[in-house]
């Protein structure tokens, strides 16, 4: 009997430990980030992946120290199937859920969910004249006229219409995408395949060639800091947006993307948005991808446009008379 007296009041203790040890612990990294002495598991994450991208693995994940596997040239492996779980396809800012569109007669089906912003700071800087047309945009967002050449982008979604989504907009959208990466100098690409819209993208590395013409995906660049991947995107056009609350950028739009491995099933990515023509100044945002696991998981087509010519086209086809 003394002795099972002794062992309940060792395991209160020890859970008395363990209760005071998770309560000290934000206490301590919050101290660590502020510049204070304390010590915490995370603080080598920080040496390893730089000020940015270190602090979002402590606020997000808090990972510990992780060395990538490499490839035979030295750089980290990305290769893999990937895919986001944020709702910025809807709002890069935070949003309620949301119905649909005509919900009398589709209920939840297209609803959208409720999400947190992914925007560093949490808003958008926009111009005063640039966030009436971001207004504007969300209004007509479900709007089509394919009539005029001249006009036939002035309104709806990009989304909606299957056109090919931009950067960073394809990184979020809730379908998966594909990093290919070969080693060595011989090949000097990489590719990233997505599922929506089938659509691709290049990135050419330590390449200083520019844009030959303007592309719904961009002109990607890219380069080793460490072992972060770092994308420059230039070179696109005017008429994809953001997310489908009707965000959106001009021609002059310039992306700097940032994939950085913090374990073998995550990758912190990261974008500083500049467009002088939309914004006050340049914005980032942020967010976990994560490794698709699954055994035999493959990369599908979504091919789109079937399911839209009806809404763009309908109205021009000749039917015969009833």
């Amino acid at each position: 009997m003394p002795n099972r007296s002794l062992a309940v009041l060792g395991a209160c203790a020890t859970f008395g430990i363990a209760v005071a040890a998770v309560m000290l612990m934000p206490a301590a990294a919050q101290q660590a980030r502020r510049g204070g002495q304390a010590a915490t598991p995370q603080q080598p994450v920080a040496a390893q992946l730089g000020p940015s991208a270190s602090q979002h693995a402590l606020d997000i994940g808090q990972f510990p120290p992780y060395k990538p596997a490499r490839l035979p040239d030295g750089h980290p492996d990305l290769n893999g199937t990937w895919q986001s779980m944020v709702t910025a396809d809807w709002d890069l800012q935070d949003h309620e859920a949301q119905p649909g569109p005509k919900p009398e007669i589709n209920g939840v089906y297209g609803a959208g969910p409720a999400g947190q912003s992914i925007v560093e700071g949490g808003e958008i800087p926009y111009r005063p004249e640039a966030l009436a047309k971001k207004k504007k945009n969300f209004e007509t967002r479900a709007m089509v006229d394919v009539s005029n050449d001249k006009t036939w982008h002035a309104l709806g979604d990009p989304e909606m219409k299957c056109y090919m989504p931009g950067v960073p907009r394809a990184n979020y959208l809730p379908y998966p995408f594909r990093i290919v990466q070969s080693s060595g100098a011989t090949n000097p690409y990489m590719l990233i395949s997505y599922e929506y819209a089938s659509a691709t993208r290049i990135i050419r590395m330590n390449s200083k060639d520019e844009a030959p013409i303007p592309a719904w995906m961009g002109w990607s660049r890219g380069r080793w800091e460490g072992d972060t991947l770092v994308v420059d995107v230039t070179g696109f056009r005017e008429e994809t947006w953001f997310d489908r609350a009707g965000d959106y950028h001009s021609d002059e739009l310039h992306v700097v993307e940032r994939y950085t491995p913090v374990s073998p099933f995550h990758l912190m990515y990261e974008a500083t948005i500049e467009d002088p023509k939309v914004f006050t100044r340049p914005w980032k945002i942020h967010f976990p991808l994560y490794r698709h696991m699954e055994q035999d998981f493959q990369l599908l087509e979504f091919k789109c446009e079937p399911f839209t010519e009806e809404m763009l086209y309908g109205r021009f086809v000749k039917r015969p008379a009833p």
